[in-house]
């Protein structure tokens, strides 16, 4: 990389709390390419001091700070964001106000990946509550019929770090219905445990298992990637139209930069 510019890849946790962060900065080191650059990132506390948001109108509170923060990474010259939450949270709505920035989220990282390696994959999920909307975003993305089914182990975020042996085994049972009953060639995780755990799972059920935390981060990084090798910079035309910068400019609101709460630097 002499004398090269780093690519720069933000990967967004959109709580106002930086108790995840180290496993995501982790993660980073572990995974990311020589030459890019990784800031891993969370929310001011007054921006949602939740430890998830499973819940539509957690969601809602977060999602300006998803917008702003989409907004500053890409005034910082992030080349990519990836956005840290299943539900691919505020994703279009971060995408219109990114620039040249690509943005992009676990589920519909997870679903690119799984439809290049297998023809149906399986998605478990922590709660039923969670199926609805995550299902949505299936069907937005033309990936229906590739979806055996989502498996829930009605388990919430909070709860899969309580007893990992019994959210082990829960997972596990999950992903043996989605390939033993339903013969998924391949299983999304629509929440992470603990980085690593994904191979443990896939020796387990002898399928490629796709952790969405890694699968966001490294399709951003791809995306950068792209981005610089072959020009290929997000349209801002029709549906993708930004808002006018003079609009945004009196607003004043979405250009506010002071978003971030945590900010831990994975250098290149």
């Amino acid at each position: 990389m002499t004398g090269e510019v780093a690519r720069k890849v933000m990967y967004l946790s959109p709580v106002g709390t930086s108790d995840f962060d180290d496993v995501f900065a982790e993660m980073a080191r572990e995974y990311k390419l020589p030459g890019t650059e990784v800031h891993v990132t969370s929310l001011k506390p007054e921006d949602g001091r939740f430890t998830h948001i499973e819940f539509r109108s957690y969601e809602t509170v977060v999602s300006t700070g998803i917008v702003r923060a989409a907004r500053a990474a890409q005034k910082e010259g992030f080349d990519a964001l990836a956005i840290g939450c299943f539900y691919d949270t505020a994703l279009l709505d971060a995408r219109e106000v990114s620039g040249d920035m690509v943005v992009t989220a676990p589920c519909v990282a997870s679903l690119e990946i799984a439809s290049s390696i297998s023809n149906r994959f399986g998605i478990i999920v922590g709660r039923r509550k969670w199926v609805h909307q995550m299902n949505s975003t299936v069907q937005q993305n033309g990936m229906g019929s590739h979806l055996t089914r989502f498996y829930h182990v009605e388990l919430g975020v909070n709860e899969f770090q309580v007893d990992h042996d019994r959210t082990n085994r829960l997972l596990i049972e999950a992903g043996q219905r989605a390939v033993e009953e339903d013969y998924a060639e391949s299983v999304i995780l629509g929440c992470t445990l603990e980085i690593g755990f994904f191979k443990k799972l896939s020796e387990v059920l002898g399928v490629p298992v796709i952790d969405p935390a890694i699968a966001a981060f490294k399709r951003a990084e791809y995306a950068a990637v792209l981005k610089r090798q072959c020009g290929w910079i997000p349209s801002r035309r029709w549906s993708c139209e930004a808002p006018p910068e003079e609009e945004l400019a009196k607003v004043g609101v979405i250009d506010d930069s002071d978003v971030f709460g945590n900010r831990i630097v994975v250098e290149a």
